[in-house]
């Protein structure tokens, strides 16, 4: 029966708390697309691209009408191209702008799977392939490019890390004249996930089926404004806010997924229930924190008030929708997040503090803009120490630095949209390099041996 009282609300949601979804993201396997001769591969890759998504944004766009849901993204991502460009020769960079030209072609925001899985060590033509991440990033205008250095069950690859550090600085030295945009859209991960819907790091796991619609919700304003009508609920009554809320955002995002999925004739895949900022005043996941009771995000209590949050919002999204995949939880983005830009900006949030907070959040260090001079040993030990909360606590984390080149701290760099601006971060420049020069492989932890 419908409930008038649910439909109003909805709406409310909408138009005065931010709620959207923001990404409908179709995966698309292209393990069928290989070929000794990179030419016709590129050719299957974009046939196969612009055959699948055809219709995509087209749906997108109607469910939008249809159901007066904001959809503001609609991405694709596919199957980790390091591993279709190992059975051609020539430069990989090539799949990279034919993923460019079909992701225009469909019209879709942005397209993921430039990607690496190297947590072990390198197979065949894969250090090789992660040397052309910086130019293919800057040669073309919607691929996203991610590099999975690690996880729980096999440890950290040193190298893979060690090499991370300096192709971030050249993503950045590479569009110095964009804005240092092209290490924005680079992500370095530990324990990678198969159905990730987000940008900048989702590709099209191996072991998903051959095309499938993935769904990333959002809605931290409509969790804060919540959370403002219980000025004096004590900690227990706030959880139960905001799994009451999660489970709303998420019956919404389950609902544009599975439509989505029946129109396009695509498997519906998962519902990912992060909390996903904006720059938009209220969409920010650091004014939720503030609403529970600190002064100011990044303060004494911030981690554990964003541990609460996340799992908050994980056991209400559970309860509204059975297919809960992707990364799900709370995003910490700096310059995605108007509360977070302005914590960094007054000096409450730094990146030790930062670091912290991922323990027990949804990622990692995201979108940080860090000056252009640091290290490139000190981005790999950045990387190294976020593989490390990861691989030790069973969870993803991932590093999405921006070495601002030319620029230094309490400067800013502002790409507008949904990456926002960000203050010129300080680091820790206590170089870590002969620990990072040494290579080799940070072994698994114990509590790896599962089986």
């Amino acid at each position: 029966m419908i409930n008038v009282y649910d439909i109003l609300e909805t709406i409310r949601m909408i138009d005065d708390e931010c709620l959207d979804i923001r990404t409908i993201t179709m995966g698309i396997s292209l393990l069928d697309c290989m070929d000794s001769d990179i030419d016709k591969a590129c050719g299957k890759v974009y046939d196969k691209i612009t055959r699948c998504a055809k219709d995509l944004v087209a749906t997108g766009e109607q469910i939008e009408k249809e159901y007066g849901i904001p959809i503001i993204n609609k991405r694709l991502s596919v199957t980790p191209m390091s591993m279709i460009s190992a059975s051609c020769k020539g430069s990989p960079v090539k799949f990279a702008q034919c993923m460019d030209n079909a992701a225009k072609q469909v019209g879709v925001n942005l397209i993921g799977g430039y990607s690496a899985l190297v947590q072990k060590g390198f197979s065949a033509g894969e250090r090789e392939f992660i040397e052309t991440i910086p130019e293919a990033l800057a040669s073309t205008d919607r691929v996203c490019s991610s590099v999975n250095i690690g996880s729980t069950r096999t440890g950290i690859n040193m190298d893979a890390v060690k090499l991370m550090g300096h192709i971030v600085k050249r993503s950045a030295e590479a569009t110095v004249d964009n804005r240092c945009f092209g290490a924005a859209k680079l992500v370095v991960f530990c324990n990678a996930v198969d159905d990730n819907p987000f940008m900048a790091g989702a590709f099209h796991g191996v072991g998903e089926p051959d095309c499938i619609i993935n769904v990333g919700v959002s809605g931290p304003g409509v969790v804060r404004s919540a959370l403002s009508k219980y000025p004096d609920a004590d900690i227990n009554e706030l959880a139960d806010i905001i799994k009451k809320t999660a489970y709303k955002i998420t019956r919404v995002g389950q609902l544009v997924g599975v439509t989505a999925s029946e129109r396009l004739g695509v498997p519906f895949g998962i519902v990912d229930l992060s909390l996903a900022p904006t720059p938009a005043v209220g969409d920010s996941v650091a004014y939720i924190l503030e609403e529970m009771g600190l002064e100011k995000c990044g303060c004494a209590g911030t981690t554990a008030c964003l541990a609460m949050l996340n799992d908050a919002v994980k056991k209400g999204g559970v309860m509204a929708c059975s297919r809960i995949g992707g990364l799900s939880g709370a995003f910490i983005p700096v310059s995605e997040d108007a509360g977070m830009i302005a914590a960094a900006q007054s000096g409450s949030l730094l990146i030790e503090k930062l670091e912290a907070m991922t323990a027990v959040c949804s990622v990692g260090l995201d979108m940080i803009v860090i000056p252009g001079d640091t290290p490139d040993e000190v981005i790999s030990g950045i990387i190294a120490d976020e593989a490390a909360i990861g691989m030790v606590n069973n969870k993803t984390t991932a590093v999405r630095v921006i070495p601002a080149i030319g620029c230094k701290e309490g400067d800013e760099l502002d790409w507008g949209g949904l990456f926002g601006k960000g203050p010129v971060m300080p680091v820790n420049t206590f170089s870590p390099a002969r620990f990072i020069n040494r290579g080799g492989q940070i072994p698994a932890p114990l509590h790896s041996l599962k089986n």
